[in-house]
């Protein structure tokens, strides 16, 4: 029974760095400013607006971030990773109006 969930969580844990791996690459290259993480999230900055703004406009359309307004992180965004569907949403609306 340990084994299999040894390889069961070895098998979400290389989806998960996967993800963030590829999300944290593209991010970088459109100019985002993120944070090196090996969690199951990421720390990202925008490159032209104020963080709340970014996380304002992505409630609208109901990408749910975390905004935290304190020192040194509030011109950032917490994004949890999720599913490669769900981060290519979150990175597609980006580039669509």
């Amino acid at each position: 029974m340990f084994f299999q969930l040894t390889e069961t969580f070895s098998h979400y844990i290389g989806r998960i760095t996967a993800t963030r791996n590829r999300m944290t690459e593209n991010l970088r290259d459109a100019g985002f400013h993120v944070i090196d993480s090996s969690a199951n999230f990421l720390m990202m900055s925008p490159p032209v607006i104020r963080a709340k703004m970014l996380y304002e406009a992505l409630r609208e359309r109901n990408i749910f971030v975390r905004f935290i307004p304190k020192p040194r992180i509030d011109n950032y965004l917490r994004v949890t990773i999720g599913t490669d569907e769900e981060m290519d949403i979150f990175y597609d609306c980006f580039w669509t109006s």
